[in-house]
């Protein structure tokens, strides 16, 4: 199958030439047609026995070319509708080669609308330089757009009269993609600066949840996931900073502020033991009694679905730190596992399915650099009908899910205090 012909305002590469061609109806008209046929990139993606798997390449390819031109139009729906084109595409596919032609026009397409773009626009544009930033793996020019976008992102993230939910989605891939990209340690510490001037701010505020606890929980959650780099040296810094104080956030109001304070604990004492068998906290004995109380919380005035997260999750944490326990979890994709066997594990697992979202399971098989973060070697050598193969049903999945809901509620049965919580229903 021949190429398709390219536009006369695109050069060759996929580079902008002059966007501006569009009329207003004729960008809207053309966003649409885009945005609404990439998902049929997909679908005959999966229909390889009746099309070319390489003309159905080049027609994706042709498409991300498409978004690319299309961020840099001056309609805010058109660009914001290109970014999620390319959002999608990149999270569902290994583009490497495509990308390293594109990457100057990518980064500088991604700043642009940082800057010039609002709330929805922000928040998928820093998205997307994670994506970037993963498909380039660990290397030059993934620090190259790190150092391009990181400016940008901090000053959304310290920017008090920018949107709320722009400032939470920059915190969060800002210390992402200081994770993946940069291998200078300066860059982790400023990164982990501007995440604790957010998050401690928590520590002296009110229990009452206020409207920035949601920015605070990403900024601690990016914070604890850089610490997971550190050197040993610095991370018993960070514990005598911290170690502390992260119990006050314990008695927040807001019962996501509550979980992420507990995770981020049970994961600074796993951190504390790895680099000093004989760790000892002093204040154990109140923490352990606070962590109890949220365990078996049956407080009325707090919701249902609040408490029941809530206590299933400070189990963990009060094991934790209790025994330096950690209930180990293994989750498949394909032929093979990944054992969640610690914090730091799950942490950096759960940070990049929220990034990749139903892509994660494609990253995991083929992405090397996504591979390397969990230990799982070189990508095996699969075909396309085989990783069909491979896909469950949907039937096979719900019976799956309903035999593994099951075997917990067993197991947590056997563990379960039963007059815990008895004070419900009185």
């Amino acid at each position: 199958m021949p190429k398709p012909k390219k536009r006369s305002n695109r050069a060759a590469g996929g580079q902008h030439k002059n966007v501006q061609a569009f009329s207003d109806d004729d960008s809207s008209i053309e966003t649409m047609s885009h945005c609404s046929s990439f998902s049929d990139v997909a679908s005959v993606v999966e229909e390889g026995t009746e099309v070319d798997e390489y003309a159905a390449q080049e027609d994706f390819e042709y498409k991300l070319k498409g978004f690319i031109d299309l961020t840099m139009d001056k309609s805010a729906k058109t660009r914001q509708a290109a970014l999620e084109g390319l959002k999608t595409g990149l999270s569902s596919k290994i583009l490497y080669d495509f990308i390293m032609e594109r990457r100057m026009t990518l980064t500088d397409s991604i700043e642009r609308c940082l800057k010039k773009g609002k709330s929805e626009e922000q928040q998928v544009a820093a998205a997307l330089a994670c994506l970037l930033c993963c498909q380039l793996g660990s290397g030059i020019e993934s620090e190259e757009v790190f150092r391009t976008v990181a400016p940008v992102l901090k000053s959304i993230v310290c920017d008090r009269s920018a949107n709320t939910q722009a400032r939470q989605a920059c915190a969060t891939y800002l210390g992402l993609c200081c994770f993946i990209a940069t291998d200078d340690v300066e860059d982790v510490y400023t990164t982990m600066e501007c995440m604790e001037n957010l998050f401690t701010k928590q520590y002296h505020s009110e229990s009452a949840a206020d409207n920035c606890s949601a920015l605070h929980i990403q900024a601690l959650q990016s914070w604890a996931l850089l610490l997971t780099i550190c050197h040993n040296s610095e991370v018993k810094k960070k514990l005598d900073i911290h170690l502390c104080k992260l119990p006050r956030l314990l008695s927040c109001g807001d019962v996501n502020m509550r979980i992420a304070a507990g995770e981020t604990l049970a994961l600074l004492f796993e951190l504390a033991r790895e680099a000093d068998a004989d760790f000892y906290y002093d204040d154990l004995e109140p923490l352990t009694q606070t962590l109890k109380s949220l365990a078996t919380d049956c407080n009325k005035h707090r919701a249902k679905t609040d408490r029941r997260k809530q206590r299933s999750v400070f189990r963990d944490v009060l094991r934790a730190i209790e025994e330096g326990d950690f209930q180990p979890e293994m989750i498949r994709f394909g032929r093979e596992r990944i054992h969640i066997d610690s914090w730091v594990k799950r942490l950096t697992y759960g940070t990049f399915k929220e990034l990749f979202g139903s892509g994660m399971q494609y990253q995991l098989l083929t992405n090397v650099f996504l591979r390397s973060i969990f230990e799982l070697g070189p990508p095996l050598l699969l075909d396309t009908a085989t990783i069909k193969a491979m896909k469950v049903s949907r039937e096979e999945r719900h019976m799956n899910n309903s035999a593994a809901f099951k075997a917990r509620t067993k197991a947590r049965s056997k563990l379960r205090d039963k007059r815990v919580d008895v004070g419900e229903f009185y």
